[in-house]
């Protein structure tokens, strides 16, 4: 039998790639191999034509400001294509910038093409703004607006797509507002979240995640991994991809890790945080 693999398109790596973004794509190689099962990463540049129809999962990192507004118009000549993939039951995951991208529209700050922007934003200053409407792909129903301060610092939260709590990193101007027919991501136990107030964190539509978490996301939140991983491999080969320890003659299963030192990193820094240790507001 040959071997089963998935494809992954790793959408303008050269512009979305803030706080390590691309360790997102190694962690889900590196779980595939682990495991014996395969896969292709396709890096789809700026003057690419992407095609998704032959894709497994998709991921979308984050930018700036300028470098979204770049993305966000690129998109937009194959956003039918991308709703087509996303309502089949394709995986898509977007970090911050991409996750913004996934809604109607999003606010920009003033300055937006300076590169002022993220200069106060490693200084903990406010913004300006607003600035331009931006048009989003209406994947998902979301929007977001901007709002002071930002918000940024280390982020926990509780998520019904893994038993253990998901730490990160924030750092986001925006304030995203969910709509009808989706749910969070998770509750935020530390840290802002969506916009500050609802104690909802990221989006969850069919295969859809998308998370303002940063650091990146998926090495120190090795379940989050593994739910993208059975989540493309179930829509291709139309089989039970759950993490199991019965195995059947029809099942593709993934076979537990040893994710000791990922999960040991992921309790010191939530026990850090807790605890009161770190002082970050």
């Amino acid at each position: 039998m040959a071997k089963r693999f998935l494809k992954i398109a790793h959408l303008f790596p050269e512009l979305l790639n803030l706080y390590g973004d691309s360790g997102n794509i190694i962690t889900l190689a590196r779980r595939l191999e682990w495991r014996g099962l395969a896969c292709t990463i396709q890096e789809v540049a700026l003057d690419d034509t992407p095609s998704f129809a032959d894709v497994d999962l998709v991921f979308i990192g984050g930018g700036s400001d300028r470098e979204q507004e770049i993305v966000a118009r690129k998109l937009q000549t194959h956003k039918r294509d991308l709703q087509a993939f996303v309502e089949d039951g394709g995986c898509l995951l977007a970090v911050c910038g991409g996750y913004q991208l996934l809604g109607h529209y999003y606010q920009l700050g003033e300055d937006k093409g300076k590169g002022r922007d993220m200069k106060r934003a490693g200084r903990g200053e406010s913004m300006e703004g607003p600035g331009e409407k931006v048009e989003g792909l209406s994947l998902v129903d979301l929007y977001t607006d901007r709002g002071n301060p930002r918000l940024i610092g280390n982020i926990i939260v509780e998520s019904d797509l893994t038993s253990t709590p998901v730490v990160g990193y924030e750092n986001h101007g925006g304030r995203t507002h969910l709509g009808s027919g989706v749910e969070p991501f998770g509750r935020v136990v530390y840290g802002f979240g969506n916009d500050g107030t609802s104690g909802f964190e990221g989006v969850r539509y069919k295969n859809v995640l998308g998370t303002y978490i940063h650091g990146p996301l998926l090495p120190k939140n090795p379940g989050i991994a593994d739910w993208a991983l059975a989540a493309a491999l179930e829509r291709k080969y139309g089989l039970a991809s759950k993490i199991d320890d019965e195995a059947s003659n029809d099942a593709v299963l993934l076979e537990p890790l040893d994710d000791s030192v990922e999960l040991l990193a992921n309790e010191v820094m939530r026990e850090r945080l807790l605890s009161g240790r770190v002082k970050e507001r």
